[in-house]
């Protein structure tokens, strides 16, 4: 059912990139909000169900999300189309353009490869957990997910630095696209930092929300203390590296990613891991997230 709706998916982060890039970043917060406050509502009806329908279950779960992506998408669709904001979609614009596509795909190829190291790169470092029980897994799991959490104001200021080294090369100001970068980058660094003392004074209360066990629970929380060591070059690595994306080169974030990721991250992880046998699971898992932040 997800997959039927990837079009729904593909269409939302489409139209927002669109949105962001026309310096409408409202536009593309809202319809994230719709998407995900419909499928936050829908979720536990058509999971558990209510009154007499019984629910679902896991494919309530899959249509929750494709109908809340799905709204989120005509909401999209009726700001592109209204009119009503500098960015205006007619009948003009739906040609067919061979050389466009052409270089599009030049500018993407990049980006793509950008995400596909990175989320090969993560499932190599879950096989290594893995080795370590499911205890750890689980450990692992749920501090990534706070730190998913807590890293999206942080994304959201990298995207804009994308944006506004795009608008500002475009419109030839070279050095006002230099200071939005290292002012956002300053920014960014200022909120890690506050997220870093966050984490180390109170990582083991937070893991205890999503977990019970003790041993989970120890993980998860040394996992967060530890990646928030290299929080605040992570941040500045993200700027950078986003400033790269704005300006069109998508290159050099790739040959970055592969380095950092393929010929430092997995081997030193699985080195320290498994040939120094730090296996115990209050070490294996923290470490594996260190070694991914701190050589931004």
């Amino acid at each position: 059912m997800v997959f039927a709706g990837n079009l729904a998916i593909i269409l939302l982060f489409l139209i927002n990139g669109v949105f962001r890039g026309a310096g409408l970043p409202h536009l593309a917060m809202r319809s994230l909000w719709i998407a995900n406050g419909i499928n936050i509502v829908l979720d536990p009806l058509l999971i558990f169900g209510i009154g007499s329908f019984e629910g679902w279950g896991l494919e309530g779960a899959a249509w929750a999300t494709t109908i809340g992506r799905s709204v989120g998408v005509v909401y999209q669709f009726y700001h592109l189309l209204n009119g009503r904001h500098l960015l205006r979609l007619g009948r003009q614009n739906l040609v067919l353009s061979l050389a466009m596509i052409w270089r599009i795909l030049k500018v993407s190829s990049g980006g793509m490869g950008q995400y596909l190291i990175d989320s090969a790169s993560w499932i190599f470092l879950t096989r290594i957990i893995a080795e370590f029980g499911s205890n750890t897994l689980a450990g692992y799991t749920v501090a990534f997910r706070i730190i998913m959490f807590a890293l999206l104001p942080a994304w959201g200021l990298s995207s804009a630095a994308a944006t506004l080294v795009g608008q500002n090369l475009g419109a030839r100001k070279a050095m006002r696209a230099e200071l939005s970068v290292w002012l956002t980058a300053r920014y960014n660094v200022i909120f890690m930092a506050a997220v870093t003392v966050f984490f180390l004074l109170f990582g083991e209360s937070i893991a205890g929300i999503f977990a019970h066990d003790e041993e989970v629970v120890s993980v998860a929380s040394e996992a967060l203390r530890i990646i928030t060591l290299g929080y605040v070059f992570f941040g500045l690595g993200m700027v950078m590296v986003q400033a790269f994306n704005g300006a069109g080169d998508t290159r050099t974030p790739s040959i970055i990613n592969v380095m950092v990721l393929w010929l430092l991250e997995i081997p030193l992880a699985y080195f320290l891991a498994i040939t120094l046998a730090l296996e115990q699971p209050a070490f294996s898992s923290p470490l594996l997230f260190a070694i991914r932040s701190m050589p931004w």
